[in-house]
């Protein structure tokens, strides 16, 4: 199996709710288990851009999540913001990968200054010490000079910054093409199999002297 078997997938309150959804769904379908982390300002986002309502308590939102999803029992594993017991806020047990995606500038100034107030900053916490992957995908505009220093820090940490800013050269024709570009450079930087988008040059027909 190509790229980590575990991974710790947050949602933070930035827009852009359809990239962690289809994160998570691409996955499921990759037989990943996801540790899964979502913030109360995320599950505002969500029920605003999309037609998902999650469950507020964490058992019934992993059993919503996983028929949502079609996972296997046990998949996906759904803490509470506070569940400091939870595999990810120790890196004895943490999983191998983590992602937040969407990024909120609130939580990146908090990874970036080692706050640990929530799991999904102890999270990243964990991941940064422990020299695991973390990817980063914030969705601002304009970006203050504070957001770009911030994403400074984190990248000279360690931490992949992946800018939720889709490609066109794909000649996308549906919003979800879009989401699809963003998620699928997620999904290469894990090391995980993706046929959502073609790598650059895959398809290249040209001619060659």
């Amino acid at each position: 199996m190509n790229g980590p078997e575990r991974i710790t997938l947050a949602m933070t309150g930035a827009s852009g709710a359809q990239y962690g959804l289809r994160l998570l769904d691409c996955l499921v379908q990759e037989e990943r288990e996801v540790h899964f982390l979502i913030s109360k300002a995320a599950q505002l986002v969500m029920a605003t851009e999309t037609d998902v309502a999650l469950p507020s308590k964490p058992q019934a939102m992993q059993q919503f999540l996983s028929e949502y999803t079609g996972a296997a029992p046990g998949q996906i594993r759904v803490y509470a913001k506070e569940d400091w017991m939870a595999p990810p806020a120790s890196g004895s047990s943490a999983p191998a990968a983590m992602v937040v995606v969407p990024c909120s500038t609130g939580t990146l100034s908090a990874i970036a200054s080692g706050a640990c107030n929530n799991l999904i900053e102890r999270a990243a916490d964990v991941a940064l010490k422990e020299r695991r992957p973390l990817i980063l995908v914030p969705r601002e505009a304009p970006y203050s000079s504070i957001h770009l220093e911030n994403m400074l820090k984190l990248s000279n940490l360690g931490a992949t910054i992946l800018p939720a800013s889709p490609g066109f050269y794909h000649q996308p024709q549906t919003l979800d093409d879009l989401v699809d570009f963003v998620v699928a450079r997620i999904l290469n930087c894990l090391q995980i199999p993706q046929d959502l988008l073609p790598r650059w040059g895959e398809h290249h027909n040209g001619s060659h002297d």
